[in-house]
């Protein structure tokens, strides 16, 4: 028996670090994202050796452990070891045997939220092998509490409920860790013209999120106005922009962009640095409207609103000046999916 999951990785397109504590307790947030082509799998096989075996086939990573109760959570497979301890505790209350492989489509630090997307991709596999009654919420907010509750990792609630969902969602974040979701019906067209006119970029470098979101979450704490003000304005800018895909004014998407990277460098520092404002100057000379950077900031993936046919120019452009690359993607309709072979 061979047990497989994948769930797609997602791009923030308004309103990111409103759903941070404590934002989105002290405020309410909102965020409207949508899912990509991009993808985090997790394979299980069971063994009758008794041991754990976690493998990383891109990184060439592979760890050996007899089938105990808990692993300490450290080291490469941090991810995978706090999704088999939380599984064991909550459900089997007995150790487990098995090979689990992870690869993901995107580097960690990318900014699509491939860290929680494979957490959610490990907790969907484990469930999906031991016929756990989950349902999406239940899976979402598992893996939002493994990564950020008992692992102490620094972060929001977006990205797991983007991997679990699929699609494109308004999503609203409340007090007590409570989160809505609201699919949207945006006409296929629309959602071609976006993926269209959307370019996506990868610099060649990465970030460590949870230092950029602690920066946030300190100025929430301290009361900084003109953090908070910027953050306020994400939020709006997420309802503009649900307004702008589901009328079909895709071309506005574009000043949303414009007018959210102004304010999301407002949250926090080391979300933007001399390369990304250079990258960013250099798509708009040659056409874009707009853009962001793709997750907390400080580097990743960036993506631009290139209207009418100037992507070929602003490709063009960024690739002949800096050493980074352009990612094709589709929009995907689907969230988490598990099979057993």
């Amino acid at each position: 028996m061979i047990i497989r999951s994948k769930a797609p990785l997602r791009l923030g397109l308004a309103g990111g670090g409103t759903d941070v504590s404590p934002y989105s307790d002290m405020y309410g947030g909102a965020i409207l994202n949508a899912t990509i082509s991009l993808y985090a799998y997790t394979t299980i096989e069971p063994l009758d050796t008794g041991e754990i075996v976690f493998s990383s086939p891109d990184a060439g990573l592979e760890e050996h452990y007899d089938a105990v109760d808990n692993i300490e959570p450290d080291g490469f497979f941090v991810l995978a070891k706090g999704v088999y301890n939380r599984i064991v505790s909550d459900f089997t209350h007995r150790p487990l045997s098995f090979k689990l492989t992870s690869h993901v489509d995107s580097p960690a630090g990318s900014g699509l939220g491939t860290s929680s997307t494979l957490v959610v991709s490990i907790v969907g596999a484990f469930a999906e092998w031991l016929r756990l009654p989950l349902g999406e919420y239940d899976i979402a907010r598992l893996a939002y509490e493994i990564e950020r509750h008992d692992l102490g990792m620094a972060g929001g609630k977006q990205d797991q409920y983007a991997a679990t969902f699929g699609g494109f969602n308004f999503m609203q974040f409340l007090a007590d860790d409570k989160v809505i979701v609201n699919p949207l019906r945006i006409r296929q067209r629309y959602q071609d013209e976006l993926a269209h006119n959307l370019l996506l970029y990868y610099t060649q470098t990465s970030h460590v999120s949870a230092e950029i979101i602690q920066g946030q979450i300190d100025n929430v704490k301290a009361k900084n106005a003109t953090s908070i003000e910027a953050m306020h304005q994400l939020k709006r800018q997420a309802t503009m922009m649900k307004e702008s895909l589901l009328r079909g004014d895709i071309d506005a998407i574009g000043d949303i962009l414009n007018q959210g990277w102004a304010e999301k460098k407002k949250t926090a520092q080391r979300i933007s640095n001399t390369l990304l404002e250079d990258i960013y100057s250099a798509a708009l000379q040659a056409g874009a409207t707009g853009g962001k950077v793709s997750g907390a900031g400080g580097g990743g993936f960036m993506f631009f609103y290139c209207p009418k046919t100037t992507r070929y120019a602003v490709e063009k452009a960024l690739c002949s000046r800096f050493a980074g690359q352009v990612k094709r993607y589709e929009f995907t309709q689907e969230g988490l999916k598990t099979w057993t072979m």
